[in-house]
């Protein structure tokens, strides 16, 4: 169910049951949203300590393994298990790259939860030096560049066969052309955990 890319030191050690409960919100939140129209709103208190702490997400659904919607935050602002229903409603409705998710398609839906740690801005002297930093399969990252930002998971690594290409990716979600640097431009870097459901599985 689960694939962790985190150290000991920010993993929360997620139960298979709490990994569990996870995922039954984020399908819950979007089968609300589909009865409803509305953000499902859980009640954190009700959850175990560790899905009431503080954690930034992201919420990706993939259809016959195809994107469906992929919606989160880099910044922890609401407790985990909010923050997954919150992402789940948004990746399936407001994802502005895909119409809303239709009632037919809830059970042919793969869920995708990554958990992320906090940012780190890191030092880097020129795109080649960027390269050699990169971690392929652990990093996700952020640029920066004026009013420009961008992000791509450290899951985009499972389609992508070099930081290169990565990188290049990475300027285009930003807006930027694929040959661009600037001594301006910055970087962060997070790792996530990540927590699947395929379609079939449940909820």
């Amino acid at each position: 169910m689960s694939s962790h890319e985190m150290n000991d030191e920010t993993d929360l050690g997620l139960s298979p049951d709490e990994e569990g409960t996870l995922l039954d919100v984020a399908f819950r939140a979007i089968d609300h949203g589909l009865s409803t129209g509305q953000r499902l709103e859980p009640d954190a208190a009700a959850y175990p300590p560790r899905l009431r702490s503080p954690r930034a997400t992201f919420v990706t659904l993939r259809i016959a393994q195809k994107l469906r919607g992929c919606m989160g935050a880099l910044s922890a602002s609401e407790p985990l298990v909010r923050d997954v229903a919150h992402n789940g409603y948004s990746s399936a409705f407001c994802d502005p790259r895909f119409p809303r998710l239709r009632r037919t398609e809830i059970r042919q839906i793969d869920i995708h939860i990554s958990i992320l740690t906090p940012p780190h801005p890191f030092t880097v002297e020129s795109e080649a030096d960027l390269l050699q930093q990169m971690r392929p399969g652990v990093d996700g990252l952020i640029l920066l560049e004026g009013s420009r930002k961008g992000t791509l998971l450290p899951a985009v690594w499972e389609g992508v066969s070099d930081p290169r290409t990565f990188l290049e990716h990475l300027k285009h979600k930003a807006g930027l052309p694929p040959d661009y640097w600037s001594t301006t431009i910055r970087f962060e870097r997070y790792t996530t955990s990540s927590i699947n459901r395929s379609a079939g599985q449940g909820g």
